[in-house]
């Protein structure tokens, strides 16, 4: 692994971008006998948008029909609903029902199960008000009905990139940290990329999965057709005392520009409420607002008026790669060996392993030739979920005791494929400083198992 100097490897394929989207593809890449690297612009991966995520497993019921978007969710679904229980990401099957709270909303459910249907997917089913309490007895009042889909489901997020990478590190693929690039000189046969820090790396084939900065690598290759503009998701996490007012996320009716605020369980025992939608332009702005939190706390107590009287955990706010079209900006340029994953927002999760395959698809098509390798080494991650066993019990020092994580697991996340270098990148491999207390206990003893020291 890399973080400054120059490499001299000339790889057959370099991955720009190291989010969930960037790490399936390289994932994939690994099974083939190709020189590989994921160059990535910050100290950890998946540490951009992808650490935000609002973690659903989407079947793609609400997509626009035809899209690439639905094709590759629906795809994508399937792929990760098999590979995340092999690898110990933690799924939790709660499924997923969407609510209408006026006669308008109500009147748009028979044609979203009809869409569902077009889209493929064939359980979605419209409820009347009282079934909806039924299923969701905490819910407000004012329900005039619902849509149940039972094959949406929750997921960690933050292991899913992590799988991806160190699967592919175990096969060969190289990782390039805090190199974040000024600029791409295609030649003839050649792509470099060199860095804001003067570092050159060299490739043959280059594929943008640069999440918001995709637009940017776009233009710097010579080409133009889509500009990214942040859209902020403000979210807020409740206590894990809140999570039996929940049996499984409660949906909007989804607009145009959103699919609007949820109120979902986590795999890690939480309520989350969120996301807003804010068309920004600082592509760093991932900070909360006074204005945000107050409209989600607003909207929070007519979905599920009893989660506000429940303790919030943490707020934060995550940027997705919004453009001025509806659907993700895929292409791929012969002359140029060069693919484009852009405009990629939140279904990016989800559909992450079939836009792996697509890369691929169109990788070749650029004239990559790509073997299958004869063995491919795989990788077992420690889930984190609260289904299932976790390692403290089965024995060991709890040095986190909000979360349960023991020292093994954090000195393991220290010396891991690709290691955490920080505080947030140990929460996101341990959940270690994500409980009630964020750190005000175990901080101490996490900077002597670490050798850090900057605050959590």
């Amino acid at each position: 692994m890399s973080t400054a100097g120059t490499d001299t490897t000339l790889y057959d394929v370099v991955v720009l971008g190291g989010g969930v989207v960037g790490c399936a593809v390289a994932r994939l890449l690994s099974h083939h006998d190709l020189a590989v690297a994921i160059v990535e612009a910050g100290p950890d991966l998946g540490a951009g948008t992808s650490k935000a995520n609002t973690a659903i497993l989407h079947t793609g019921f609400d997509a626009t029909p035809g899209s690439l978007e639905s094709r590759l969710v629906a795809r994508g679904y399937g792929l990760l609903r098999a590979y995340a229980p092999s690898v110990g990401i933690s799924v939790e099957e709660t499924g997923a029902l969407l609510v209408a709270w006026d006669d308008e909303q109500v009147a748009a459910l028979p044609n979203l199960a009809a869409k569902a249907a077009t889209n493929g997917y064939e359980h979605a089913e419209v409820v009347d008000a009282a079934t909806a309490y039924e299923m969701e007895p905490h819910l407000g009042p004012g329900v005039t009905g619902g849509m149940s889909v039972p094959d949406e489901h929750i997921i960690d997020p933050w292991s899913t990139p992590l799988a991806f990478a160190y699967e592919a590190v175990a096969n060969g693929v190289a990782v390039l940290l805090n190199h974040e690039v000024a600029s791409c000189d295609v030649g003839a046969e050649i792509t470099t990329l060199t860095t804001t820090r003067g570092n050159r790396v060299c490739t043959r084939f280059l594929v943008n999965a640069a999440g918001l900065h995709g637009d940017e690598i776009h233009r710097s290759v010579g080409l133009e057709g889509f500009t990214i503009r942040p859209r902020r998701g403000e979210l807020i996490v409740f206590d894990k005392l809140a999570r039996p007012l929940l049996n499984r996320t409660v949906l909007p009716v989804p607009t145009a520009k959103t699919k609007g605020v949820l109120v979902a369980p986590t795999v890690f025992g939480n309520v989350m409420l969120g996301p807003t939608a804010d068309d920004i332009d600082d592509k760093s702005a991932t900070a909360s607002t006074r204005a945000g939190i107050d409209g989600l706390l607003d909207k929070g107590r007519r979905i599920l008026p009893a989660l506000l009287d429940e303790e919030v955990t943490a707020v934060y706010a995550g940027l997705r790669a919004a453009t001025e079209h509806s659907d993700y900006q895929l292409s791929h340029h012969r002359d140029l060996r060069y693919v484009c994953l852009g405009g990629i927002r939140s279904t990016g999760l989800t559909s992450s392993m079939a836009l792996a395959e697509e890369a691929l698809t169109r990788l070749l098509d650029c004239g990559l030739g790509a073997t299958p390798k004869q063995q491919i080494v795989a990788v077992q991650m420690t889930p984190l979920g609260e289904v299932g066993e976790r390692p403290y019990q089965r024995g060991g020092t709890i040095v986190c005791h909000c979360e349960r994580v023991t020292m093994n697991e954090v000195t393991s996340a220290c010396a891991a494929a690709v290691p955490a270098v920080d505080f947030d990148g140990l929460r996101r491999r341990t959940r270690a400083l994500a409980g009630r207390c964020q750190g005000f206990y175990c901080f101490a003893e996490l900077c002597g198992l670490t050798g850090w020291s900057a605050a959590p």
